[in-house]
C-alpha cells in the first residue's frame, strides 16, 4: 500500500493536490516548494501558495534552491518515500530523486492533455491559441520536461467566459481528484502507462512581457484570447497617448470594417469599439489605465476624451516613453 508521499509543488495549481492527499489520508512527512520570492510593487519576500497551505496545516516545509544538490538528495532519501508527487513545482527533478520511491512511482499532475502543451504555462497557451478544450494529465515522471508515459487523463472544456485564472482553478481541482484516483489504481496494479507520441508534442514556455502586449493587427478573436490568457496575471495591454492601459475584458463582434487596426469605430455608454486585423471588430468592456483602478471602457473613454477616429497604439510600440507593464 502506498501511504508515504514526498510532495513537490509551488503555485496555486498545486494546492488542491496537496489538500486532496491530506484528505485521503496519505502521510506527508515533508512538503517541498520553491524558496520565498520578492513580489509586488515593493518586492517583499512572499511564501509560495503551497508553503502557506502546508504551514497552515502544520506540515514541515523544505524550500531548496536546487533539488539536484547532493545535500537535498540525501535529506530526501532519509524520508524513505513510497511515492513522489509533483504539481507545478518549477524545477525538473533529477533521475536520482525519481528513483527513490520504494513503489517505483514518481508522478506529475500537469495542466494539459499531453503531449500537447508541455512546459511551464500550458493553461495560458491553450487559451492564447484559441483551444476549445484542454485537460489534466497524470504522468509517470522522467528527468526531462513532461515527456513521461501517461497514467491518466481527463478532458475539460474551455468556456468563452474562462480566463487563465478560472481555468486554472477548474483544472487544479480536476487534477487533484484524478491524482487520488490514479494513486489508488497504482496500488491495485490497474494502470498501464501509455508512452506519449513525441511527434505530436507542442510546448508552452513561460509567459514573457511580449505575450502581454496587444497587437491591434491581430484579429479580434486572437486579441480576445490574448486578454483572457493574460488574466489575472500579468494582464494584456496597449498604449494611449504614451501611457499603458490594461485591457481586462472584451468580446469580438460579428461585424466587419475597412478601418485600420486600432482605430476607434464607436464610443458607447459602457464600451469602446475598435478595429482589429483582417477587418474584424473588438468591443472593449473593462480597462485599467496606468496607476488607476479598473473601470468600464465607457468611463475610461470619457475621462481620456477619446473620439471616433482616434488610433490606439499597440503594446509593441517602440515609443521610448512606453511604460513597462507590470
Amino acid at each position: 500500500m502506498i501511504r508515504r508521499v514526498l510532495f513537490f509543488g509551488t503555485s496555486e495549481f498545486a494546492v488542491p493536490s496537496l489538500l486532496a492527499l491530506l484528505e485521503a489520508g496519505y502521510d506527508l512527512p515533508v512538503v517541498v516548494t520553491q524558496p520565498d520570492r520578492p513580489t509586488g510593487r515593493h518586492l517583499r519576500l512572499q511564501p509560495t501558495p503551497v508553503r502557506r497551505a502546508a504551514e497552515e496545516r502544520g506540515l514541515t516545509v523544505w524550500t531548496p534552491e536546487k533539488v539536484r544538490r547532493r545535500e537535498f538528495l540525501e535529506q530526501a532519501r532519509s524520508l524513505s518515500p513510497e511515492v513522489i508527487v509533483v504539481a507545478a513545482f518549477g524545477q525538473i527533478l533529477p533521475q536520482a530523486l525519481l528513483e527513490m520511491p520504494s513503489s517505483g512511482w514518481a508522478v506529475n499532475v500537469h495542466a494539459s492533455l499531453l503531449p500537447k502543451y508541455r512546459g511551464a504555462a500550458p493553461i495560458q497557451h491553450a487559451i492564447l491559441n484559441g483551444e476549445t478544450q484542454t485537460g489534466v494529465t497524470i504522468m509517470q515522471m522522467e528527468a526531462t520536461l513532461d515527456t513521461g508515459p501517461v497514467l491518466a487523463q481527463r478532458v475539460c472544456p474551455i468556456l468563452p467566459e474562462d480566463d487563465a485564472g478560472t481555468l486554472e482553478a477548474k483544472l487544479a481541482q480536476m487534477g487533484a481528484d484524478l491524482l487520488i484516483e490514479t494513486l489508488r489504481a497504482l496500488e491495485d496494479g490497474s494502470v498501464t502507462p501509455q508512452p506519449q507520441d513525441h511527434a505530436l508534442a507542442t510546448y508552452a514556455p513561460p509567459i514573457t512581457r511580449e505575450d502581454s502586449l496587444i497587437r491591434w493587427g491581430e484579429t479580434a478573436h486572437r486579441t480576445w484570447c490574448r486578454v483572457r490568457a493574460m488574466s489575472p496575471r500579468p494582464g494584456a495591454g496597449f498604449l494611449w497617448q504614451g501611457r499603458w492601459v490594461k485591457l481586462w475584458k472584451c468580446v469580438p463582434l460579428q461585424e466587419e470594417t475597412n478601418q485600420s487596426p486600432g482605430t476607434v469605430l464607436r464610443l458607447e455608454k459602457g464600451s469602446v469599439i475598435v478595429a482589429c486585423g483582417e477587418g474584424t471588430v473588438l468591443n472593449l468592456l473593462e480597462v485599467q489605465p496606468e496607476s488607476r483602478p479598473r473601470m468600464s471602457a465607457g468611463d475610461w473613454h470619457r475621462g481620456a476624451r477619446l473620439q471616433v477616429g482616434h488610433v490606439l497604439q499597440d503594446g509593441l510600440s517602440t515609443d521610448p516613453t512606453s511604460p513597462t507593464p507590470t
